[in-house]
């Protein structure tokens, strides 16, 4: 029989990358932790990390160990728990990412209210919009949003968003006058280097459908650099409707062509890989569908 307490230990050395932050993480040796792995090793009769003077990494055999044992162990925890307790608050931690102007305009006061509702739960937000590795940052659920790549995940959509085109009362008058879309072409666009095509947009009125090539002075990562940029008049700039309607509302933003219309991205909840869903991720999940359904 294998002894579950050493996913424990995997699970804490995948996320760490080393047996020193593993032990410190868990309250133990570094000396326990390599024989429980290695026992455990054993009896699977794989390998599941490979060890350096310098790091530990994750073999093929480890990597699907993470993907579709851990969520499932985590899982029993949990349900073992609501078990002997069905009428107690989610404890533990939850860990989740979501892109910062989503995570400000839209899932700060969601978080806020599932934690009022479980005191005991920790929550850790890692507000970012690069693209982040689930499995091995120790991440319960992303939200994302654009257009999905990897099909390795799972995902299911929440919402939909607009994208408009944006630029402050300043920079508009001071530049030729945009009234249809191929007077963009002498404008400069704050380019998000996070998508694929960062300068090919496409915009739609009815049945007319325009294709622009735009070029760029600024790059950035960031949907919060694309606001700074824009309301320092560097340029026009693409954000979703939720960031762009309370700076359109104070006047510091116009919104640019309102009647052609960029593509309609999703918002997602994406999950590690693995068949089961822990607890406090179903709860909260629902929780904000609930609030966006409002």
């Amino acid at each position: 029989m294998l002894d579950l307490n050493s996913l424990q230990l995997v699970q804490a050395l995948a996320q760490s990358g080393s047996f020193t932050a593993a032990a410190e993480r868990l309250g133990c040796t570094k000396t326990k932790i390599s024989l429980q792995i290695k026992t455990l090793e054993q009896q699977l009769g794989v390998a599941l990390f490979r060890r350096t003077t310098r790091q530990v990494s994750l073999t093929a055999a480890g990597e699907q160990m993470v993907a579709q044992c851990l969520p499932l162990f985590d899982q029993l925890q949990l349900e073992l728990q609501q078990l002997q307790h069905p009428d107690t608050a989610l404890s533990g931690k939850l860990v989740l990412t979501a892109p910062e102007d989503y995570a400000n305009q839209i899932l700060l006061p969601v978080l806020l209210e599932f934690g009022q509702q479980h005191p005991a739960l920790q929550i850790e937000l890692r507000s970012s919009d690069q693209v982040r590795d689930l499995v091995r940052e120790g991440i319960d659920l992303a939200i994302r949003g654009g257009w999905l790549r990897d099909s390795s995940l799972k995902a299911h959509k929440l919402s939909d968003f607009n994208q408009w085109l944006l630029a402050t009362p300043q920079y508009l008058a001071q530049h030729p006058p945009i009234m249809q879309p191929e007077h963009l072409s002498t404008h400069s666009l704050i380019a998000f280097n996070q998508l694929r095509t960062p300068l090919h947009w496409s915009m739609r009125q009815a049945d007319q459908l325009a294709e622009l090539q735009f070029h760029s002075r600024f790059a950035v990562s960031s949907t919060a650099s694309i606001q700074a940029l824009l309301l320092n008049h560097a340029g026009l700039g693409i954000l979703t409707d939720y960031t762009a309607r309370p700076l359109i509302a104070a006047g510091q933003l116009v919104h640019v062509l309102p009647d052609w219309h960029l593509p309609v991205g999703g918002i997602y909840a994406v999950y590690p890989p693995g068949l089961h869903r822990p607890l406090k991720v179903r709860r909260f999940v629902e929780l904000l569908q609930q609030r966006l359904q409002r």
